[in-house]
């Protein structure tokens, strides 16, 4: 043991609100750390307190242990040593945060996700003020945006996370990793008030009934009583060929999401802007959702500098049926939102379908007209729901709030 050594979190003039932990335990000698941070002055006795007491909670009496600190706050540091602890031992035990209560509200199951941005499992920095961003929902990855050699460590911070950060209202949502490591991803992150689970590159029911199966399991062990959504993500021709039995195949299904950049991978194409190499992928998944009852989500748009393109691919996703984008940037936030949001002549003409249908209802008549057009009852449905949208985005004019 005296010559292992475990090294966690990360470090370099790039990293910030972070730290690198070097972990050797020892048979005696008692606790030793060497501190390097810019904040040591302030909170040296802080941070080594905190690293003490967690060495001591998994039974670690005797160690080396060298923390390189770029302004990582206390749920970023117990859970990089807590990660390196369990390379090295196998300690019971989990060295918890404090639950914020904020992230005990519970979710439901048709609330938009216009937005949902993704974040880094293994980077603080890019969580903490995250969801000041406003998004709909923000995603902590556990998968492709996770190094593999990081993937473990990651557990530990993305559910220190989930306890710790203030999310402002948005969905709190994790991506988990593929098979058998996807289904240990759950143990870290279901007892601790996540709101949604993305299962990615799902090619079967089978994929999600594995990921429900198991999530149940968690919650009656650890009494947990939220509701846990699922979002299975398409990312491959057999995916999108079983859309429909995927859809359908758990009753805890909020949405589904088709990831191009894997999809066009498979199909050996490249991935265009004008998208028809993937038209019919993503009008099945629409209609594969439409018809399960649940939200059609689209991918993300990658290029991060491109406003104008992204504008377009989000209206464009809106009047395919989609109802909403991944964001893999803050600044996509608000121009996907605005794509996805009814414009104000949508809104005007939404509200005089519905004053004319109400005044049709007043006079008895069977039919309804505006100008020399029929309004049958499935077109002022979608007015309705366009007005509810409207008054939810704060986009109804205050005298029309009546409706």
């Amino acid at each position: 043991m005296e010559n292992m050594i475990a090294v966690t979190g990360n470090s370099g003039p790039k990293v910030r609100s972070d730290c690198e932990i070097t972990l050797r335990i020892k048979d005696k000698g008692g606790i030793s750390i060497d501190l390097n941070s810019k904040v040591k002055t302030l909170y040296g006795s802080s941070i080594t307190s905190q690293c003490t007491e967690v060495l001591k909670f998994f039974g670690i009496r005797s160690a080396e242990l060298s923390v390189n600190d770029s302004g990582a706050l206390p749920f970023v540091i117990s859970a990089r040593l807590e990660a390196a602890v369990k390379k090295l031992t196998d300690a019971p035990g989990e060295f918890l945060p404090e639950l914020s209560k904020s992230n005990l509200v519970a979710s439901v199951r048709d609330r938009f996700r216009f937005t949902r941005l993704y974040l880094p499992g293994n980077t603080p920095g890019l969580m903490i003020n995250a969801g000041l961003h406003s998004a709909d929902g923000i995603i902590l990855d556990l998968e492709d945006s996770v190094a593999p050699e990081k993937k473990d460590e990651a557990r530990y911070l993305v559910r220190n996370a989930l306890r710790q950060i203030n999310f402002y209202k948005a969905e709190r949502m994790v991506r988990i990793n593929q098979g058998q490591r996807g289904l240990e991803d759950l143990a870290f992150v279901i007892p601790h008030h996540v709101n949604l689970i993305l299962i990615p590159k799902c090619d079967s029911p089978d994929d999600v009934r594995k990921v429900d199966s198991r999530i149940k399991e968690l919650k009656k062990k650890h009494g947990v009583k939220n509701h846990v959504f699922l979002m299975p993500v398409l990312e491959s021709a057999l995916g999108v060929e079983n859309a429909f039995d995927i859809a359908r195949s758990s009753g805890n299904i909020a949405g589904m999401a088709i990831g191009l950049e894997d999809f066009t991978a498979d199909l050996g194409v490249q991935r265009t802007a004008e998208g028809t190499e993937s038209f019919f992928a993503r009008s099945r998944l629409v209609l594969a959702c439409k018809a399960a009852g649940i939200q059609p989500i689209d991918s993300v748009f990658s290029d991060v500098n491109d406003t104008e393109g992204l504008r377009k691919a989000a209206l464009a996703s809106r009047a395919m049926g989609f109802e909403g984008m991944g964001c893999i940037h803050p600044r996509q936030i608000q121009v996907i939102r605005e794509g996805f949001s009814p414009s104000q002549k949508e809104i005007d003409k939404a509200l005089e379908i519905v004053e004319a249908y109400r005044l049709a209802r007043e006079r008895g008549l069977g039919v309804v007209a505006l100008g020399s057009k029929m309004i049958d009852p499935p077109v002022v449905n979608r007015a309705i729901k366009s007005i509810e949208l409207a008054k939810v985005l704060g986009l109804l004019p205050e005298r029309n709030k009546q409706h």
